[in-house]
């Protein structure tokens, strides 16, 4: 009987807390993130800052989703782009202020992901991730064919605006330091999900499904909760992207998205607290810095892919924490 109680308890056990040590590691490292945070706009281009900002938060929002859940969405551009549209719309149309405009982007993304994870999570494996990219093609032309999307063109010239009605968030200072409060934000919302009994029993589920259910967990609650978890948060990227380059387009909602997001997570560590975010900025500096290769960018994109791939399948953040055996 003990022997079976313990068996039963495995995947339980298995997403324990981290250690002390572990945590105080993690608060370092939040530490030097805020600090980099402060002092990067002394030396970087603020605007390339905030889009290295937004698709980190992105790529939290989908590891999430992937490596806490064990479920590979290839729709979650759906999300970060109709967020990105509803945001720009708001702003743009009908005068909402910045924070509202974030907001109802926001809330549009949790409102569809609830309806797309609803139907998703009723399969698994491969069968899953092809109802996701399909119900993400749905929107893409939607989008196409929706009037207030503008089509081809997109929302263009989308206002910043005032925060609050007072902080005008024209001056890209002003707008980095709102940007980086969002992502700390988010990141630190995602930790404290990551390691709340909420995220254990989903590293559970992730690990052996049958077992959890077999104790009495909802296995299909659990997933379409950490389903709109990930859907909002992308959503939450998608609407200050909006707000921060003033636009929103069909590249937004595109397939592309939904599979550069998940090379920003593989590339940097599935799995991990701080992976996607080096994954994010890692990506993100190629497009920028590389923008003068036209097409050649995505062929270098495959090339480091195939390469981390080959030499360490735990990203650059996982290798990290192998060698210095602390998760991170």
């Amino acid at each position: 009987m003990a022997d079976t109680a313990a068996l039963e308890a495995a995947p339980i056990a298995a997403a324990l807390p981290t250690s002390r040590d572990d945590k105080a590691l993690h608060r370092l490292i939040f530490i030097g993130i805020a600090l980099l945070l402060i002092v990067a706009p002394l030396v970087l281009y603020p605007v390339y800052l905030m889009k290295v900002l937004c698709f980190a938060l992105f790529a939290l929002a989908f590891n999430l989703l992937l490596g806490y859940g064990g479920l590979l969405s290839f729709g979650h551009a759906a999300y970060f782009g109709m967020a990105s549209y509803l945001c720009a719309y708001t702003a743009k149309q009908l005068g909402f202020t910045p924070e509202l405009a974030i907001l109802s982007g926001t809330v549009t993304a949790a409102l569809l992901g609830l309806i797309f994870g609803a139907l998703a999570i009723r399969r698994q494996g491969i069968y899953f991730s092809m109802i996701t990219l399909a119900l993400a093609q749905m929107v893409f032309f939607f989008s196409l064919q929706a009037k207030f999307t503008g089509g081809e063109d997109g929302i263009q010239a989308v206002p910043r605006g005032n925060l609050f009605g007072a902080i005008s968030l024209a001056d890209d200072r002003a707008m980095y330091a709102v940007v980086a409060v969002i992502f700390m934000a988010g990141m630190l919302l995602i930790y404290r999900i990551i390691h709340s009994p909420f995220g254990q029993v989903l590293k559970a589920i992730r690990d052996n499904e049958p077992r959890a259910i077999s104790l009495g967990y909802r296995a299909s609650q659990y997933k379409l909760a950490v389903f709109v978890l990930s859907a909002t948060l992308a959503g939450l990227a998608g609407s200050t992207k909006a707000i921060v380059f003033q636009l929103a387009s069909l590249t937004d909602v595109h397939w592309s998205m939904s599979g550069e997001v998940v090379l920003m997570t593989l590339v940097g560590g599935m799995g991990t607290v701080f992976g996607p975010i080096v994954g994010a900025l890692v990506i993100v500096t190629m497009e920028t810095y590389l923008a003068q290769f036209g097409a050649w960018v995505t062929i270098i994109q495959g090339c480091v892919f195939v390469l981390c791939v080959l030499l360490f399948r735990e990203g650059i953040i996982g290798l990290i924490a192998r060698v210095v055996r602390r998760p991170l």
